[in-house]
């Protein structure tokens, strides 16, 4: 009777970013393994030497700031945005209440 693997952790993700993260998942698991076993390549062991190490802190500090000021910079343009509608509509509503929006319909209609 041949032998099947079973998998661990279910069926693959649906979307490209959840598989990604589900591969990550089993690379540093198997990284784990490895490492608890003596096994690992020097690579593997340098790698997440390098990730406890005061610059790749402050490096994901760094881009945890610069990602935070990118979603306040977009928050900034939606509200920028929002208010020239908000000023667009009031100065139709404006117009609308002194009666020029209709006179110049009426000049569009005329032409």
């Amino acid at each position: 009777m041949p032998q099947t693997k079973k998998r661990k952790g279910g069926a693959p993700a649906t979307s490209i970013d959840s598989r990604e993260k589900q591969l990550i998942a089993k690379a540093v698991d198997l990284a784990e393994k490895q490492i608890d076993a003596g096994t690992a390549s020097s690579m593997v062991v340098v790698h997440f030497l390098k990730l406890g190490t005061t610059v790749a802190n402050l490096e994901r500090e760094k881009l945890k700031g610069e990602n935070e000021l990118l979603r306040a910079k977009t928050d900034a343009l939606q509200s920028v945005k929002r208010t020239e509608e908000l000023i667009s509509d009031a100065l139709k509503a404006m117009r609308a209440y002194t009666g020029k929006e209709e006179a110049e319909q009426e000049d569009d209609i005329d032409d």
